[in-house]
C-alpha cells in the first residue's frame, strides 16, 4: 500500500513511539532508505533485532569473556506483522497485515513532537586509557611472536542519557546520516542506538555480499594519505580475505570475489577504506548458516579470527554487548541484512549508557595512535549525542604483572557467596544475601547455620545450594603473594567457578591498579592510616571491608578508599586481607599484630551487628 511522503524517517519513529518496542532502521537498508515499524507479534513475517558479539561463544569454543557491568542478552530482537517501508527517493509504503493499517495511519497523523533528552559522561570504563594502550602493546607482542596477524581491540566509554533513546537517536540519526543506521528497543525497556556506517551481510535470494571497513583516518586529513597508508593497507588485506573465506563456507565454489582495490569513504569525522566480498550462496545453505559461517564480523576481531578472539577476551577490561555484533531484519521477502555494530550507543533501562571504540591491531600499531584512533571513532558521535570525548593524558606506565595464566572463571557457573558462622548465628546474612541478589534465602540460611552447632562454620551458597562445613583456626599471616594481571578485574561478584583461582594472587589490572586478591580485599598500612581501592566495578564489595570503612574510628585509625599501584604497595608498612571467614590476615609479619587487634574487635557487638 503506497502511503506517498510521510516525512523524514525520523519523523516517522517519533510518530511510532506510543507502539510497543519501535525500530529504525535508516540509511541502506532493503534496497531503500529505511524500515520502520511497532508491536511485535510471536509469528510475524520480518524479525529486527541485535546480534551480541557474545553470540560468537555459542559458535566457537572460547574462554569467559572479561567482566560485563551491564550484561544483556545474547540476542535482542522482535518479530512484525507489519511495517513501513521507504525508497530511494522518499517515498513511503505499507507492508504486511492489511487490518494494521489503520491504526498506522492514526500514528502517522499526529504531528510528531521533539522531547528533551541529555547524554551526560562518556567517561572510559576502568582501566581506561592505559588500559587500552597496554592491550595494544601486548596485542604487539603477540603479533610479533606469531601468535596472529592481527586483533581487534576496542576500550569502552560510559555515561549516561536522560530522556528516551528514541528521541536521541532520531535527532542524532538526522545530523549524522549513518549508512547503516539502526534502533531498536529491547524487551525490557532498553535500547540500542546504531550509527554504524558497515554492512556485515546482505542476501537477495542466493546472492550475498558485505562491505567490510578497515583503515580509517580523521575526516579532516588529506584522504590519499588514508590510500597510501601501508598499515591500513595491511589491516584491510588481512580483513578482506578473512571475509572471503568465511562466505567460501557457505558459498557455490567459485563464485567468491571482491573488489581488486579498496574504496576510500567519507563518513561522518573520518575517511575510511571499504571493499566488498560477493558470493552466490550454496542451495543447502539458509541465513543460520550464512550468519554462522561469518559471525562475529571479521573487521572488528581479527585474523585469524578464532585466535583474535581469544586475544580479545584476555586483553579487554569489559566484555561486549551488542558492540560488534550486528543489527538487522530477516525475512521471507527482503531477505536478510545486517550491519556491523560499531558507533553504537547502549543503554540500559535505568539510563546506563555506553559506547565501544576501537581499531585493528598490527604488528607496526602505536599504543597511543591506535587510542586516539579509536577516540576519534567515537568523537562524532557522542558530539552529535552532545556529548564530549576528552583526549587522553600521557600514558602513565604503572607496573603490570603478567596474564592471568588460562581462562577467567567463567559465569556461566554462578554466583557464590560464603558467611561466616559462628556458634550457630550466621554473621551479617543481610549484607551477603543482598550482594548476592537473594534475600528470600534468609530463613533458609538461618536454619543451616543453627544446624552446625557450636563453634566456628564456613557457609556456603551456590544458586539453590547451602552447604556448611568446619572452618579451622586462620594464621595471623600469610608470605607474601605473587601479583597477576586479570584487564578488568574479576568484577563486583564472587563467582561459582573458582578453577582459575585456585592459587592465591594479588590482582592488578591493565593500568597498574592494585585491586584485590583472588580471595579477599586488600589494604596497605600507611602509619595509623587504612587505605583499600575503590568499588569501580572491578573488585568484589567485601563483607568485612564495609564494616572497617565503617566502624574506622572504632580501630582508632583513619579509614581511606584510594587507587593503589605496585610501587604504593610495596612502600606500604604493612599488607592486609580482609575477607567474610578469616576477618583479617596479614601478608608478612609485619602486620600480624594489627590483624590479631582487627580479628578481636570482630567480636564485638558493634562489629557483628
Amino acid at each position: 500500500m503506497e502511503l506517498g511522503r510521510l516525512g523524514t524517517p525520523q519523523d516517522v519513529l517519533r510518530a511510532l513511539r506510543t507502539g510497543e518496542r519501535p525500530f529504525l532502521l535508516v540509511g541502506d537498508w532493503a534496497g531503500g532508505g529505511a524500515l520502520a515499524g511497532a508491536d511485535p507479534v510471536p509469528n510475524g513475517e520480518l524479525w529486527v533485532g541485535v546480534l551480541g558479539f557474545g553470540l560468537g561463544a555459542e559458535i566457537e569454543r572460547l574462554p569467559p569473556p572479561p567482566r560485563r557491568p551491564v550484561p544483556r542478552p545474547l540476542t535482542e530482537g522482535a518479530r512484525y506483522d507489519h511495517w513501513l517501508r521507504m525508497d530511494g527517493d522518499g517515498a513511503w509504503t505499507f507492508e504486511g497485515d492489511p487490518q494494521r493499517l489503520a491504526g498506522v495511519r492514526e500514528r502517522l497523523a499526529t504531528i510528531p513532537e521533539r522531547r528533551p533528552w541529555r547524554l551526560r559522561g562518556m567517561e572510559p570504563a576502568p582501566p581506561g586509557h592505559d588500559g587500552h594502550r597496554w592491550a595494544v602493546a601486548d596485542a604487539v607482542r603477540r603479533i610479533a611472536e606469531g601468535e596472529l596477524f592481527q586483533a581487534s581491540l576496542c576500550l569502552r566509554l560510559e555515561g549516561e542519557l536522560e530522556g528516551d533513546p528514541l528521541d536521541a537517536f532520531a535527532d542524532a540519526s538526522e545530523r549524522l546520516r549513518p549508512a547503516m543506521g539502526a534502533f531498536v528497543t529491547a524487551a525490557d525497556g532498553g535500547a540500542v542506538l546504531s550509527f554504524s556506517p558497515e554492512l556485515f551481510l546482505r542476501r537477495e535470494g542466493r546472492r550475498v555480499w558485505s562491505s567490510p571497513i578497515k583503515g580509517t583516518a580523521p575526516g579532516d586529513s588529506d584522504p590519499e594519505l588514508l590510500r597510501r597508508s601501508a598499515k591500513d593497507a595491511a589491516e584491510h588485506v588481512m580483513i578482506v580475505d578473512l571475509m572471503r573465506n568465511d562466505l567460501g563456507r557457505v558459498a557455490r565454489y567459485g563464485t567468491v570475489s571482491a573488489d581488486p582495490e579498496p574504496e576510500v569513504q567519507a563518513h561522518p569525522g573520518l575517511w575510511h577504506l571499504v571493499s566488498t566480498v560477493r558470493a552466490e550462496l550454496r542451495d543447502d545453505a539458509d541465513d543460520r548458516a550464512l550468519v554462522r559461517a561469518a559471525f562475529p564480523p571479521g573487521s572488528v576481531t581479527g585474523a585469524p579470527k578464532v585466535q583474535a578472539l581469544h586475544v580479545i577476551h584476555a586483553l579487554e577490561g569489559t566484555g561486549r554487548e551488542a558492540y560488534t555484533g550486528a543489527i538487522g531484519f530477516a525475512s521471507p521477502d527482503l531477505g536478510l541484512q545486517l550491519n556491523v555494530a560499531i558507533r553504537t550507543v547502549e543503554v540500559a533501562p535505568d539510563g546506563r549508557a555506553w559506547l565501544g571504540c576501537g581499531g585493528g591491531i598490527v604488528a607496526d600499531s602505536d599504543p597511543d595512535a591506535e587510542l586516539r584512533e579509536a577516540l576519534g571513532k567515537a568523537r562524532p558521535l557522542v558530539q552529535a549525542l552532545g556529548g564530549t570525548v576528552a583526549a587522553p593524558a600521557p600514558w602513565r606506565r604503572r607496573r603490570v604483572p603478567p596474564l592471568l595464566a588460562g581462562p577467567r572463571p567463567d559465569p556461566a557457573a554462578g554466583r557464590l557467596e560464603t558467611v561466616r558462622v559462628l556458634d550457630g548465628e550466621p554473621q551479617h546474612v543481610d549484607r551477603h544475601l543482598r550482594r548476592l541478589g537473594r534475600p528470600d534465602l534468609e530463613a533458609r540460611v538461618r536454619a543451616a547455620a543453627a544446624a552446625a552447632g557450636p563453634g566456628l562454620h564456613r557457609l556456603r551458597i551456590v544458586g539453590e545450594t547451602i552447604e556448611v562445613t568446619p572452618e579451622g583456626d586462620a594464621p595471623l599471616w600469610i608470605p607474601p603473594l605473587p601479583a597477576v594481571c586479570i584487564p578488568g578485574g574479576l568484577g563486583p561478584h564472587k563467582w561459582a567457578d573458582r578453577r582459575p583461582l585456585t592459587e592465591h594472587r594479588l590482582v592488578v589490572d591493565a593500568d597498574g591498579a592494585v585491586l584485590e586478591t583472588t580471595r579477599a580485599s586488600v589494604w596497605l598500612v600507611e602509619g595509623a592510616t587504612l587505605v583499600t581501592p575503590p568499588t569501580d566495578g572491578r573488585i568484589l564489595p567485601g563483607i568485612t571491608r564495609e564494616r572497617i570503612l565503617e566502624c574506622g574510628g572504632l580501630l582508632g585509625r583513619e579509614v581511606r578508599v584510594e587507587p593503589l599501584d605496585l610501587d604504593r604497595y610495596d612502600r606500604a608498612d604493612a599488607v592486609l586481607l580482609t575477607s567474610a571467614i578469616r576477618i583479617v590476615t596479614a601478608v608478612g609479619e609485619a602486620g600480624a599484630a594489627l590483624a590479631a587487634e582487627l580479628r578481636s574487635a570482630a567480636t564485638a557487638p558493634s562489629w557483628t551487628a
